[in-house]
């Protein structure tokens, strides 16, 4: 059976116009065949065939009872998960899922150019990037650090824009262990442009297909 990779992009708060851009990158970069829904069923069901399961600029409660329990069972069994850019601001009221991505979302300042600093580069999502990336996105700060439970790959400069509320440790992507599975997310990704740049999509390519390695 061939894998496929399960792309949610369902919204029940902010919509991004991003998301037909990122969707479309996606099933670019993707060695998988890419099923792309909004409809939470697709959770519900079985999830053993996919490669990893990605949450593409979600917000809000997008899963089901049903289907929060099925996508604990398959990451927790060995299942790959990715979260992109939103997906920190999804699922408030599920604890788990907290702990799944390893930070929630809490604010972010306008739009605007920075630096994003590569702290691991040897990872299949930074590999490819210099040591210092400037890049234009709305740069999260989160609720929590998570660093004590992740591998952190890129993180901000906060010297380099403004607004910014984390300070010098700024985590930005990262990935991490969770059971038998794995998870890599993102906070970049907010605008269709960044699913032109070349090295975005790179990023985005080398972190679907590490967390899709089983």
């Amino acid at each position: 059976m061939t894998s496929r990779l399960l792309v949610l992009t369902r919204t029940a708060d902010y919509r991004h116009d991003s998301i037909p851009a990122a969707v479309a990158a996606v099933r670019d970069l993707s060695r998988h065949p890419v099923e792309h829904t909004e409809d939470p069923a697709a959770l519900e069901g079985d999830l053993d065939d996919c490669a990893a399961v990605v949450f593409l600029s979600t917000s809000g409660e997008v899963l089901t009872p049903a289907g929060r329990t099925r996508l604990a069972a398959y990451v927790d069994g060995g299942g790959g998960f990715v979260g992109v850019h939103a997906a920190a601001c999804t699922e408030y009221g599920w604890p788990y899922y907290g702990d799944l991505l390893g930070a929630r979302f809490a604010r972010h300042p306008d739009l605007q150019p920075g630096r994003v600093l590569v702290e691991d580069g040897d990872h299949p999502a930074t590999r490819h990037l210099p040591g210092v990336w400037e890049f234009t996105d709305e740069w999260y700060d989160f609720r929590s650090n998570p660093r004590s439970g992740a591998r952190v790959l890129l993180r901000a400069d906060e010297t380099s824009y403004t607004g910014g509320g984390m300070g010098a440790d700024h985590p930005l992507a990262w990935c991490r262990d969770q059971a038998g599975g794995r998870v890599f997310y993102t906070a970049l990704g907010h605008t269709a442009e960044a699913y032109d740049d070349p090295a975005f999509r790179e990023h985005l390519r080398g972190g679907i297909a590490w967390a899709a390695a089983r």
